[in-house]
């Protein structure tokens, strides 16, 4: 019987099918294989080919430096498509990491520091990647720097390379410490908006612009107590580095309209003048010069050399025997998951879990670089530090550029705190803070009433006036949590709460003013760190191991698609607070959009607070970033 056209028609769909599926498979299993050969090749393959002799290492250092590169892959490709900020951050462990093994390599005969596109970091870090600057020239390796001009972060840097070179037409801003602060208490009169602030702690002063017109005295006080010992730090480390006169970094700036007059308005020049430099030069004679100095390249046309990013990807990591676990406790902490670069109490606590159930980690190190956040999951990774001291594992904090507030917080459950002398730590208070728009919707004619069965019900609606009661709640909760902090605290550095009270209330300190209070162990350095957890658990040949988190995105979209009739209120007290206000800041006043922006940002963060799924968050902040 022979076949219908249908049979013939299915026959030959199933061929084909099979056909398809054994080419896919096959195509897959080829790319896998592909893969597999790479991944031989890059550890087996004997490593990527010498640089050759006499090879200088270009350190242009370009973007933000950081502890740990905040979001992922896809956030970066997100950001660059939505045309959002999307700034290469450099890590400080891959600059350390670069300096310390250039420094060994006999192929490497010295560095040029670039810092033209270096965008801000922290005090603390610079002055790490300054100290293994000095380190890779103790092996007599000379670094020159040149750039077009350099702000005060850039010539931290510049100011300890052997030789330091200015464009003809640049300068140096050496500009001091502190800034000015926004204070809002006016404008939210005027827009109707009441701030309820709960707190403790007399130089607590993260509210402060939102419920008055300036800084109180005592915040006043701490601010430039502060101020005055991180420039210390900082003019002392440039005179010492420069071989200048102590005291002359001052000088130069208390005497700059006379300096500039007469060199007849000449910053280069008047910069050569105070020897912040050691001459002016064009980046094209920097060249000529490093052309004679070294080896020219094939073509002549340069002098033989080897790009930062190169040379970091020769470096390979050691990926067996004993390791030493490092988490970072970098940005805000906030209840939860969160991305890396930033902490949230059950991820960063996963993050130390995982260290203490790792067989081949022997210690771990707690990298805080954080101005704090939420008390409660401050508490969730304290808790989980002390877990894995209970378990038998040494702990040791490093205090990075802040470690305030919940800052501080996660670090009192470590055998040892280290931390840098230009730290900013501290800052053991609470608040809590309540904005309420109810005056908002008399002004527009909106009114809320309702039976709730009982005066607690919906006693937050930011647009009905705080109830006294509730007030007087949340205070109560804030002391207890206040106390709570200071008496472990106290715990920790086996102390008092009466002598711990002394030191906090709120107030910020340098970590070299920490130490004399008796709030850290030592100063040191994140490798004092390492040294230090190493020793404790008896280890001399050791790797470093950093976790890093792996956040699912579907809880990010869960968190902000999720919520309640609340939380749509609180979004439009934000919207008040927030866009509405830049937009009428800017078209209303003239001011400049970043200005405007600054504002939006202060008071964003107010309606942030107000939206949040809790009648309310205690807050350990501080308010403060690292020069």
């Amino acid at each position: 019987m022979s076949k219908s056209p249908f049979s013939w028609l299915r026959s030959g769909l199933v061929w084909f099918w099979n056909a398809l599926d054994t080419g896919r498979r096959t195509v897959l299993n080829l790319l896998f294989l592909l893969v597999l050969v790479a991944l031989a090749i890059a550890l087996f393959g004997g490593g990527p080919k010498s640089p050759g002799p006499k090879t200088t290492l270009v350190l242009n250092l370009k973007g933000h430096l950081a502890e740990q590169t905040s979001g992922n892959a896809r956030d970066a490709l997100m950001n660059s498509v939505s045309g959002a900020d999307s700034r290469k951050t450099l890590q400080l462990r891959d600059v350390l990491s670069v300096l310390e093994t250039a420094a060994k390599d006999p192929d490497i005969t010295g560095a040029v520091l670039l810092t033209d596109e270096l965008d801000g970091g922290g005090q603390v870090i610079l002055r790490e990647v300054a100290a293994a600057l000095d380190r890779f020239k103790a092996s007599g390796k000379p670094v020159v720097a040149w750039g077009s001009s350099y702000d005060q972060r850039q010539y931290l840097l510049a100011a300890h390379a052997s030789e330091v070179y200015l464009h003809p037409m640049g300068m140096v801003m050496l500009e001091g410490f502190g800034r000015y602060r926004n204070y809002y208490r006016d404008a939210l009169d005027k827009l109707g908006v009441t701030v309820n602030l709960m707190r403790v702690g007399t130089y607590k002063s993260f509210a402060e612009p939102f419920i008055a017109n300036g800084p109180s005295e005592a915040a006043a006080e701490a601010e430039a107590y502060l101020n005055n010992g991180l420039w210390n730090a900082y003019t002392t480390d440039v005179e010492k580095a420069r071989k200048l006169a102590q005291g002359s970094v001052m000088k130069t700036i208390n005497d700059l309209p006379a300096l500039v007059e007469q060199q007849k308005g000449d910053l280069a020049k008047v910069t050569l003048a105070a020897k912040l430099v050691d001459g002016l030069k064009t980046k094209d004679e920097v060249r000529e010069m490093m052309v004679k100095r070294g080896v020219p390249d094939a073509k002549g046309k340069t002098f033989r050399q080897i790009g930062y990013d190169e040379y970091l990807a020769r470096i390979r990591p050691k990926l067996t025997g004993d390791a030493i676990g490092v988490v970072v406790a970098q940005g805000e902490i906030s209840d939860g998951t969160a991305s890396a670069g930033s902490i949230g109490g059950d991820s960063t606590s996963k993050l130390i879990r995982a260290a203490r159930e790792d067989d081949s980690i022997k210690a771990v190190v707690l990298r805080v670089d954080s101005p704090g956040g939420s008390a409660f999951a401050s508490e969730v990774i304290r808790r989980e530090l002390e877990l894995t001291r209970a378990a038998g594992m040494p702990v040791v904090v490093s205090m990075g550029n802040v470690a305030a507030s919940g800052g501080y917080w996660i670090s009192m459950a470590a055998d040892e705190v280290i931390a840098a002398p230009t730290t900013i730590t501290g800052s053991i208070g609470v608040f809590a803070i309540l904005p309420t728009a109810e005056k908002v919707i008399d002004k527009v004619g909106i009114h809320t009433a309702g039976k709730p069965t009982t005066w607690l019900g919906d006693a937050t609606n930011p647009l009905r006036p705080l109830d006294p009661r509730v007030g007087q709640l949340i205070q109560g909760s804030i002391n207890h949590i206040y106390a709570d902090f200071i008496g472990r605290a106290a715990q920790a550095r086996k102390t008092t709460p009466e002598k711990i009270d002394g030191v906090a209330q709120g107030r910020v300190w340098t970590g070299e003013q920490a130490k004399e209070r008796g709030l850290v162990d030592r100063l040191g350095t994140y490798g004092d760190a390492l040294k230090a957890a190493a020793s404790r658990a008896k280890l001399e040949d050791y790797r470093v191991v950093y976790m890093e988190p792996d956040v699912s995105k579907v809880d990010r979209i869960i968190g902000l698609l999720g919520g309640s009739a609340a939380q749509a209120v609180a979004q439009s007290v934000a919207q008040t607070l927030g866009v509405q206000w830049k937009q009428s800041v800017t078209l209303s006043t003239g001011l400049p959009v970043t200005a405007a922006n600054g504002i939006a940002q202060d008071l964003g963060w107010l309606a942030e607070l107000t939206a949040a799924r809790k009648p309310f968050t205690a807050v350990t902040h501080c308010l403060c970033e690292s020069p």
